[in-house]
């Protein structure tokens, strides 16, 4: 038998490897001939570095960079095995999760030191980037990535703007003359699992603002300087990023990359399965394993494991869905590539207890699965 374990991370509780090596040993514990594959996945956030770098063969680099209100914060990024491509989670320069609570400040946070990680990528003669846009604590259009990059933005004295989405209000142009020329020669790839717009009740600033400290007033503004910020790009260059869907990425990321890099947005879990080489592994499996922290009718909407489920359904494959919960609503997930659906917990836990016995519980349940799907075959 052989089974393919490619979850995603159940955020905030255990990475996507973690809970593939959970849900090995539970299988082994029942029968160690049975050939399992693990294939940690992720959709641009969180786990996407760790995901490549294992698809890859490659290492994990430790860089000392800019964090989000200028602090120095210990980030990484990952080198695949042959060396010509780097793996960048933005938040892990420029996240959310690098803040306190009350740091939350979406007009002054800035991207800067996500560009400090391209450099040093670029450096180690990187020309393949891709960079997973998720857990943003910015709102500045990668302005500071760019900015990090060497190009400079300028209000109407021709003086550098300060870092931060707030800032943006008094761009008036862009000089290039300092931009990296290493740039030309790259190929950028934006992995995300969001097609928000740049602007607007759908954009960016709307829909991520809040959740990063912006009030009500400032999310107008911040709304109003980013749709500046692709006027002036539109002005200058030529190129219409604002309605593009991922733009609004990332605190409106994916659109000043789009602008700059000439960046190319995909998917983040059709990008694993490419890198992964996953669909060729799933097609001749016995079963796929996956799973993530929630699972509920929001997985429909294109969430990780729903594009594990429709590539194995694709190929006949049984597909069983963990989660650390399960939500409302799931039969049309049945209908869409998953056989099965399960719950880690074994008893009735508070979501505290469920975080910090993850592994334990995996484990378990994939002792269970292992054992139905023995029976099933006899």
């Amino acid at each position: 038998m052989k089974i393919v374990v490619a979850p995603d991370s159940f955020k905030g509780s255990l990475s996507s490897t973690k809970i593939a090596e959970a849900i090995e040993k539970g299988i082994q514990k029942i029968d160690p001939s049975i050939t399992v594959l693990k294939v940690p996945v992720a959709d641009g956030g969180e786990g996407t570095v760790e995901a490549l770098v294992c698809a890859t063969q490659g290492s994990i680099i430790p860089v000392t960079v800019t964090g989000p209100l200028l602090n120095k914060v210990e980030a990484f990024y990952g080198i695949s095995g042959d060396g010509q491509t780097a793996f960048i989670e933005m938040a892990a320069a420029s996240g959310l999760a690098l803040l306190n609570r009350n740091e939350y400040n979406a007009m002054q946070a800035t991207s800067y030191g996500t560009g400090e990680l391209v450099l040093h990528a670029l450096n180690q003669g990187c020309r393949n980037i891709i960079i997973g846009l998720g857990g943003s604590a910015t709102n500045d259009g990668g302005a500071g990535l760019l900015q990090a990059l060497g190009l400079k933005l300028l209000d109407h004295n021709h003086s550098e703007l300060a870092f931060g989405g707030g800032s943006l209000g008094d761009l008036f142009t862009f000089d290039l003359s300092h931009f990296d020329s290493r740039i030309n020669e790259t190929n950028f790839i934006l992995a995300c699992d969001v097609e928000n717009p740049l602007c607007g009740p759908k954009g960016a600033s709307a829909i991520f603002g809040p959740q990063k400290g912006a009030s009500p007033s400032e999310v107008l503004q911040l709304d109003k300087y980013l749709r500046q910020f692709a006027d002036l790009i539109e002005r200058d260059f030529g190129k219409q990023v604002a309605e593009i869907p991922g733009a609004g990425a990332a605190g409106g990321m994916g659109a000043g990359l789009m602008a700059f890099l000439d960046a190319r947005i995909v998917k983040g879990i059709d990008l694993i399965i490419e890198v992964s080489g996953l669909e060729a592994s799933i097609a001749d499996a016995d079963c796929v394993i996956t799973g993530e922290g929630m699972i509920d009718h929001q997985t429909a909407f294109g969430k990780t494991p729903l594009g594990i489920a429709k590539l194995a359904k694709k190929h006949g494959i049984p597909v069983i869905g963990i989660a650390g919960a399960l939500g409302q609503d799931l039969e049309q997930l049945y209908a869409m590539g998953f056989t099965s659906l399960f719950a880690i917990a074994d008893r009735p836990m508070t979501l505290d207890e469920s975080m910090l016995g993850a592994k334990q519980l995996i484990e378990k349940l994939a002792v269970n699965i292992v054992r139905l799907l023995l029976a099933g075959k006899r």
